[in-house]
């Protein structure tokens, strides 16, 4: 069944009845996204947020210099989404690329908004996630701030070793926010 692992996934963060269950999923549509194919460029407005049920993705952004920054990477039975844009209908400061071919499940605004308003479950089921991503986030911080880069790296590659296996050296640097050169040398020792 292709959204057992979706439903898995739910049912991990809250209690819910296979009705509702089953109804949340006839408002997310699969989609195929070939390996560097863009989900979401810079620049455009994000529509939706979207589940991966298989691949990996990598979430950044491109300053004025062209310097790229990864925020983070998104694999199996993580949520795609730029929160700014897709609340406000603006336009994104964020790039996601698949890292590989990769199957996402993908909801529009005004479904999702439907949903809050049919199904309570709903609410509470993106408010878990809510807080989980931000308790990421802000772990993430807290280690930016008071680790070393080669402690980061470390623990980036111990935490996430299916991710760092699929990853150039540039992305990972990208992401710990040091240069490709830097990271070498870290690799090197």
């Amino acid at each position: 069944m292709p959204y057992s692992f979706f439903k898995n996934s739910i049912r991990s963060s809250v209690q819910i009845s296979d009705s509702d269950l089953a109804e949340i999923c006839t408002f997310f549509k699969a989609k195929t996204v070939n390996k560097s194919e863009f989900l979401l460029e810079q620049g455009k407005t994000c529509k939706f947020e979207g589940f991966v049920q298989e691949g990996c993705f990598r979430v950044f952004t491109i300053d004025k210099k062209g310097n790229e920054s990864t925020l983070y990477f998104a694999g199996k039975g993580w949520w795609l989404m730029d929160v700014d844009s897709f609340m406000n209908q603006t336009p994104s400061d964020l790039n996601m690329e698949a890292l590989e071919d990769s199957k996402v499940l993908i909801i529009q605004k005004k479904d999702k908004e439907y949903l809050y308003n049919q199904l309570p479950i709903v609410e509470k089921l993106f408010r878990i996630m809510s807080q989980k991503a931000l308790i990421a986030w802000q772990k993430r911080l807290i280690q930016n701030h008071s680790l070393t880069a080669k402690e980061r790296y470390f623990h980036f590659i111990e935490k996430y070793p299916t991710i760092a296996s699929k990853l150039k050296g540039k992305q990972i640097s990208s992401y710990l926010g040091i240069t490709h050169e830097f990271l070498s040398k870290i690799k090197n020792k």
